[in-house]
């Protein structure tokens, strides 16, 4: 392959050859990643035939950006399988291009939000523009969600199970847009901005914990937060078609979960409790409009988040409650001495 009387090539050949700096050879020769054949007597590196194709794979698998060391695993493990046959490209090939797709994919989400907050400040006025600029910059690119969850983790009731925990997260935090738009950047920033706000403020009025927390015992919690999730789902699917807060199956399973957690009857008069101490509880509408705001798609009606699913189901109780009371419903009062708390979401 090679003109020398020995089919051996000198560094500058090979580097010619494949159209790159004899630099470059000389740097993968000095990590093993190339082999040399021999050393003349004057000590200058003698490359054999096979190195015209070992170059050409050290360059295709530097061209998909792999790290040297990666590199390294998948030569190896070619030269461990060379002369076997039906051998190829095995496992270190696969998870190098794996990981390198997956850092791609967070450089991308990266860019594609750098690019939407740049749009946002661009687009907006001059007045605006240090506050959104403080806004945007609190966050990372792509914004991690780690505040949203220590925000929840708060109110949360102590002690619950860590299973019960994960699913409500994942109903309550919103995963940022893979490809944002500058209003979804600027509703996660506030949003972000709202969580880390002290308790007291915007975030709540009063204490940050809502009255669930009034639940004894982690298997109570647990109860009533699944019971929650349950009647959200529902509602968010009367949400979707545009259904009036109204009674039903819907507003039962929603009742049920606090009777069923407090050992009480689902009654008119604990319906009537119920909605009061529902209605006093602390209130984060902001933090649900934002939620909405950063979920929906362009154009279309807001996503149902648990926020507006418990404002739908709220809504249906005191129409029911305040219709049975125009009817001559029973007298208020408590209900067999239980005490009644709930969810403020």
């Amino acid at each position: 392959m090679f003109s020398s009387h020995d089919g051996l090539c000198t560094i500058g050949e090979l580097a010619e050859r494949l159209g790159v700096s004899v630099k470059t050879v000389r740097f993968y020769s000095d990590r093993g990643l190339l082999p040399e054949a021999s050393r003349s007597a004057g000590g200058h590196r003698r490359y054999g035939p096979d190195a015209v194709e070992r170059l050409g794979m050290i360059r295709s698998l530097r061209a998909l950006d792999l790290p040297v060391p990666e590199v390294r695993h998948v030569l190896d493990e070619l030269d461990a399988q060379d002369g076997r046959e039906g051998a190829g490209a095995g496992g270190a090939l696969e998870d190098a291009v794996a990981g390198r797709l997956r850092a791609l994919g967070s450089e991308l989400a990266a860019l594609r939000w750098r690019e939407a907050a740049l749009r946002l400040v661009q687009e907006c006025s001059p007045a605006e523009r240090p506050g959104r600029l403080r806004l945007v910059g609190a966050i990372a690119a792509p914004p991690s969600t780690a505040a949203l969850a220590r925000f929840w983790r708060a109110w949360l009731p102590p002690r619950m199970p860590a299973r019960s925990v994960t699913a409500f997260l994942e109903a309550a935090v919103p995963s940022p847009p893979d490809d944002p738009r500058p209003a979804q950047v600027l509703a996660f920033a506030r949003l972000h901005a709202f969580v880390t706000r002290p308790c007291g403020g915007e975030a709540g009025a009063g204490s940050c914990q809502p009255r669930a927390h009034g639940v004894e015992g982690a298997r109570a919690s647990a109860v009533l937060y699944a019971g929650l999730a349950e009647a959200y789902e529902l509602a968010g699917a009367e949400l979707r078609r545009g259904a009036e807060p109204a009674a039903g199956e819907t507003l039962d399973g929603f009742v049920d979960a606090y009777a069923s957690t407090y050992g009480a009857r689902d009654t008119p008069a604990f319906r009537r409790v119920l909605a009061r101490r529902l209605a006093d509880d602390p209130r984060i509408d902001r933090y649900w409009e934002l939620t909405a705001e950063v979920i929906s798609a362009p154009g279309g009606p807001p996503e149902p988040t648990p926020g507006s699913s418990h404002d739908w189901l709220l809504a249906a109780l005191e129409a029911q409650v305040a219709g049975a009371a125009g009817h001559g419903g029973a007298r208020r009062g408590p209900v067999g001495g239980a005490p009644v708390s709930v969810a403020s979401v």
